[in-house]
């Protein structure tokens, strides 16, 4: 099939054009540390480049799917709108997911079309688990080692019974492919094996590349077979313990952390998790407890624990632990089903809602996968302006729906649904700048647009219109990239030392350092890694996350919810575990009729550390040092290898590997 192709012409316009990359370098430099993928060149794409090759590969979907139906593809309409599309992105009006700047229009969508990991989020229910054993499990490896963020649920607990291997048969030997699919198909085996009481499995690695060998594609090295051999070796240990026995929320629970493990391990990527459970099981909620389960303390750490909360319940308790540790995080499964945006009533469209993605920003049906675009408001002059960058976000989103994933269950629910999620960052930055009253007519005038075009869109692609299309994703990367603060998320300090780390050999280090960035090795990893600091300004009049009540934080996630996000909210509400312990059940108890999904988590002064992230400074000490920053031009940059996209992530919801700080 013809690939859709922008006029050079057109794109030669935008090759010496500077890109508006936000915070004082910290926005390209994330950029070509995360996002620039390498050329057949050998060189680093740049910023050009790579919008280029995210429109082109946004639009020949969608000719894809228009020649696939015969509906009749328009040249010269798809030009105007590609062209209009790359301007918008290049100038960081909107930006798609990480997900979708490091694969769309690469071989990973193009030749293996592997469009699941143009998807941030999924989710999948263990309710099924008698109609098959392994599924469940299976999908979230699969998912994750594509980059893709997942969600799950307990509710298998009890349905089916850990048989046990069978000693008595011979043990029957796999030979594990060197491919993602193999790695999974290793985990079914394994996990059947106990499930049905079969014969043990006896695992080859032979074939598994060394550590330290690159994995093309997804970038990245080989961390070699070692962190497969952990998870076998550990779910064995887990599945032994059980075995006899009907299986438990925390033999359910282990092994989907083990996977994630795993994952962080094996692909050198992060991973993110998030886990429902019945707020009246005391098991589930005792989890993190160490002391209760201490063997669970080496992996516990790779999901956010929340719990399906029941409307009119006694929130006493789950405060209790909140303070704790900032668990269990709430989602309203009534909500989630029977409302879109709150001010529009119940309408029970979403009906078949059975969890959320990590951040919990999006509903999500059993094996659903789901696509973020990144909005920022405070990046435009007018509504009239911002209104048509949002025909531009939904259409990226929407086209990410015509491809088809390698799992029949989610193409089933994804081409009915046709899910998408157009989110808004900056939020703090438009607030202060402009008013929340113009801020509110923003949003109104924004949804509606939307719902405008999905209806158009839908009708050229000869699909369903999508069932939801808003949510507040946390954001993080992609929100530095724009200079925007991510979501609708405060920042800690309005000035701030943000430290990111570089392999020693990189080709950005040189750049950096002309330009009079500090570097320094990275403390315990001195050998192979250095630390670069940006100074950040975020904004004049910004208030900082402390100084905002646990009252207003709320208030401004229900905000969101009723104007905004028909699906979801993702929101962390800090507060202090000295003065605000004691609001927080009365909040969530008022706020329940409100919201769909909501966490909160303790301030603690843990006091400052060597090469923190982030560290915050005063005015004085931030002008002292943009002084000392002169150009900053990273020319040619050949053989850089990115880090790989996160998908869902802020510093609450994203689980990283020890590698990336």
């Amino acid at each position: 099939m013809e690939k859709f192709k922008l006029s050079e012409n057109f794109v030669s316009k935008y090759k010496r054009k500077k890109a508006p990359f936000g915070f004082n370098g910290l926005g390209e430099l994330v950029y070509m540390r995360t996002y620039s993928r390498i050329k057949d060149d050998g060189k680093n794409e740049r910023w050009w480049e790579t919008v280029q090759r995210v429109v082109e590969g946004t639009y020949s979907m969608q000719k894809n799917h228009i020649d696939n139906y015969q509906l009749g593809w328009n040249a010269w309409q798809a030009q105007k709108s590609a062209q209009e599309m790359y301007d918008r992105i290049f100038n960081m009006k909107f930006l798609p997911p990480g997900r979708g700047l490091w694969a769309m229009g690469t071989a990973i969508t193009e030749e293996k079309g592997l469009y699941a990991a143009l998807n941030n989020c999924a989710f999948v229910s263990t309710s099924t688990i008698k109609e098959d054993y392994s599924k469940p499990f299976c999908f979230l490896m699969d998912a994750s080692m594509l980059g893709v963020g997942v969600g799950f649920d307990t509710k298998g607990a009890n349905e089916i019974v850990v048989k046990g291997i069978n000693k008595s048969r011979n043990k029957e030997v796999f030979e594990i492919p060197d491919t993602r699919e193999g790695w999974v198909e290793s985990l079914r085996l394994l996990l059947e094996s106990f499930f049905h009481g079969t014969s043990d499995i006896e695992f080859d690695y032979s074939k598994i590349r060394d550590a330290g060998e690159p994995i093309k594609g997804f970038g990245g090295v080989s961390s070699g077979p070692e962190p497969l051999k952990e998870v076998h070796d550990s779910i064995r240990e887990v599945l032994e313990k059980n075995s006899g026995e009907p299986i438990t929320v925390t033999t359910i629970v282990d092994i989907m952390n083990l996977i994630g493990k795993c994952v962080v391990a094996g692909n050198v990527r992060r991973t993110a998790e998030i886990v429902f459970g019945d707020p009246e099981s005391e098991e589930y909620l005792d989890l993190k407890n160490y002391k209760v389960n201490p063997h669970r303390e080496m992996y516990g750490w790779t999901s956010n624990n929340s719990i399906f909360a029941e409307l009119g319940m006694d929130y006493t308790e789950a405060a209790k632990r909140i303070v704790d540790n900032g668990e269990p995080g709430f989602a309203w499964l009534e909500n989630m089903r029977h409302y879109s945006r709150m001010k529009n009533g119940g309408d029970n469209k979403d009906h078949r809602v059975a969890g959320g993605n990590p951040c919990l920003e999006q509903s999500l049906e059993s094996y659903e996968l789901c696509c973020l675009v990144e909005t920022f408001p405070s990046n435009h002059d007018s509504l009239e302006d911002y209104q048509r960058t949002l025909k531009y976000a939904y259409l990226y989103a929407k086209s990410v729906t015509l491809g088809r994933t390698h799992w029949s269950d989610t193409n089933r629910v994804m081409l009915r649904n046709r899910r998408i999620g157009c989110s808004v960052s900056g939020v703090a930055q438009f607030i202060t700048n402009r008013g929340l009253n113009e801020f509110r007519d923003w949003l109104e005038g924004g949804y509606d647009t939307i719902q405008e075009w999905d209806k158009m869109y839908s009708d050229w692609f000869a699909i369903p219109r999508s069932i939801k299309t808003t949510s507040v994703k946390p954001s993080g990367t992609v929100s530095l990239l724009a200079g925007a603060t991510p979501g609708l998320h405060y920042p800690e300090s309005r000035f701030y030392i943000r430290r990111v780390r570089l392999s020693n050999h990189s080709e950005l280090l040189e750049p950096l350092e002309k330009a009079g960035y500090k570097l320094e090795p990275a403390f315990g990893s001195e050998d192979t890694t250095m630390v670069v600091e940006v100074p950040v300004d975020v904004g004049e009049g910004i208030r900082t996350a402390s100084e905002l009540s646990i009252w207003e934080q709320f208030s401004l996630a229900a905000f969101m919810q009723r104007h905004w996000a028909d699906n979801q909210v993702s929101c962390t509400v800090t507060f202090d575990p000295e003065t605000e312990a004691n609001e927080i059940a009365p909040a969530l108890n008022y706020y329940q009729y409100h919201l769909k999904g909501i966490s909160l988590l303790p301030r603690h002064d843990y006091g400052a550390y060597q090469q923190m992230p982030y560290e915050a400074i005063n005015e004085k000490t931030y002008n002292k040092e943009v002084k000392k920053l002169g150009k900053l031009s990273f020319g040619v940059i050949k053989n850089e290898e990115a880090e790989i996209d996160k998908f869902c992530n802020n510093d609450s919801c994203e689980i990283p590997g020890e590698e990336i700080k």
